[in-house]
């Protein structure tokens, strides 16, 4: 299986899925994405980081959603009706986890030509962007392409996953 944002092996387009965070327009490769949710009613754990919004239930399975706005160091936003959960898939430790992203709206997809891709400028030893799996041009505007794998630290996503375990196994021992 080839790595969503690898770019060795095609030639013409990446298909990604754009999204707003504030006025910045945002994308996941497509690969990664599972499904999109509209904004809905999200459970939230206690002592758990402020981006860690909490667990959504989806066809039985539990959840957890991020709020980028506040891994990213933006504001907290209200929830709006163009706000939704985009569920993607992540690499956690040795499988692949579902982890809901709470964005301000879904855009659209987007084939980009792959010559448009570019990789994310140097900024520094002390400022990360291993997050950032390319940068495109699209329109008047630039286009920052996430490598979801690494948006959160190891730590975090397993932090995340540890999350949703133990309130699945609430949720369990509560209807026992």
């Amino acid at each position: 299986m080839t790595h969503p944002y690898d770019l060795s092996e095609q030639t013409q387009a990446k298909q990604v899925l754009s999204f707003q965070l504030g006025n910045e327009a945002y994308g996941i490769a497509i690969d990664s994405v599972r499904e999109v949710l509209e904004y809905t009613s999200i459970t939230r754990i206690p002592k758990t980081p402020e981006f860690m919004r909490g667990v959504i239930n989806i066809r039985g399975s539990v959840v957890p959603v991020i709020d980028l706005r506040l891994e990213f160091g933006m504001p907290s936003a209200e929830p709006t009706i163009a706000t939704s959960i985009i569920i993607t898939e992540v690499q956690c430790e040795e499988r692949i986890s579902l982890i809901g992203v709470l964005v301000d709206s879904v855009q659209q997809v987007l084939d980009l030509p792959v010559e448009s891709l570019a990789d994310a400028p140097p900024m520094g030893n002390r400022i990360r962007t291993d997050f950032i799996a390319h940068v495109a041009r699209v329109d008047e505007q630039f286009l920052i392409v996430l490598d979801m794998n690494s948006v959160l630290s190891k730590e975090q996503l397993q932090d995340v996953a540890r999350t949703a375990v133990a309130d699945a196994d609430e949720r369990v021992a509560a209807t026992a």
